[in-house]
């Protein structure tokens, strides 16, 4: 891959629940190595049409991006990510979806011991955690207060999302790297290892949440900036 430039786009694709102000840390932290970093604020109604907010924002860029995925963002840049101007994909303590499979596929079926994420019944098709377990499943790294803000600013999640089937996994041509949270109550992380491993990505384990881009954008932005280094060769 040494001859490919690096990407100097960085383009972050936030999970459900939350917007994509939750990437600031990182945003800032790799604005400041000299990337040009953009935030998809998809709209989490369905995968197709955050798929088509992801593009929108390629189309934009000049020159090749890292498409950066949390949680649910993963399956955004599964299907997103086979856009030609995608080098890579980084995966944030995120689903890695293979062709034909959804995040409802993924999550329906979980281990023995493992976590289950206190998602309430839907409703008027859209999903919501239990507020006042928000932070224990989703942020329990996060400061309290931010936490709590967190919980009560919760973006609907869509089921049109959370069962949006990938068409092509974007992982099978392109390089990718992976973040494993150790401490993560919403995705556990022997799922976030079987994905990893799956989609031959480069994986790093650090401690932390679901909400590790919060809690630790150093951890994140180290990983990122890792994945650009690679595919310019250094």
């Amino acid at each position: 891959m040494s001859e490919n430039p690096q990407p100097k786009n960085i383009v972050l694709v936030h999970g459900g629940f939350v917007d994509g102000s939750g990437w600031q840390g990182v945003h800032t932290i790799l604005s400041r190595q000299g990337y040009r970093v953009s935030v998809v604020q998809n709209p989490t109604l369905s995968l197709g049409g955050d798929v088509a907010a992801t593009h929108q924002l390629l189309d934009a860029l000049d020159g090749p991006a890292l498409l950066v995925g949390h949680s649910y963002g993963g399956a955004v840049i599964t299907e997103a990510g086979n856009h030609e101007k995608v080098a890579g994909l980084v995966y944030i303590t995120a689903f890695a979806p293979d062709k034909g499979e959804s995040v409802g596929t993924l999550i329906a079926d979980p281990a023995p011991g493992d976590p289950v994420p206190p998602i309430l019944p839907p409703r008027d098709g859209f999903l919501f955690l239990d507020r006042d377990k928000f932070a224990a499943s989703f942020a329990a790294d996060v400061p309290e207060e931010l936490a709590a803000f967190m919980a009560d600013s919760q973006v609907p999640w869509g089921l049109a999302a959370l069962g949006g089937v990938v068409t092509e996994a974007a992982w099978r041509t392109k390089p990718s790297w992976y973040l494993v949270a150790t401490d993560d109550r919403m995705i556990p992380p022997t799922a976030q290892r079987a994905m990893s491993e799956r989609a031959g990505a480069t994986v790093t384990e650090t401690p932390g949440s679901h909400a590790v881009y919060v809690s630790e954008p150093t951890a994140v932005a180290a990983v990122i900036h890792e994945a650009a280094q690679t595919l310019s060769g250094r």
